[in-house]
């Protein structure tokens, strides 16, 4: 009788470990964040020292679309050779890095 309920509690507990070794992972949460800062503009609200960087810089492009956000900064699309390319620039006419763009 003794080996039985011996045999009866280790089983139990081996058993029972199973339902504590509960390895579950929590679900990540995956967050997009839409990048609506830049409104569209027509091409001639654009300052004249954009203008004139693209020129001097870019002779052989054409500007298809501009957009501006808050901080006066822009974002050209400029057709280069059938190319279309995206820019930054502020409202001085210098040249900005995608990384520097304010919201």
């Amino acid at each position: 009788m003794k080996k039985l309920i011996l045999s009866v509690a280790i089983l139990t507990c081996g058993m029972s470990t199973f339902a504590l070794c509960n390895n579950i992972e929590p679900n990540a949460v995956i967050t997009i964040a839409k990048n609506e800062a830049f409104k569209e503009i027509s091409l001639d609200k654009l300052p004249e020292a954009v203008t004139k960087a693209v020129k001097k810089d870019f002779a052989k492009a054409t500007i298809s679309k501009a957009y501006v956000n808050s901080s006066e900064q822009y974002k050209l699309l400029l057709t280069i050779d059938k190319s279309e390319s995206t820019f930054y620039i502020d409202k001085d006419g210098n040249w900005l890095e995608k990384d520097s763009i304010k919201s």
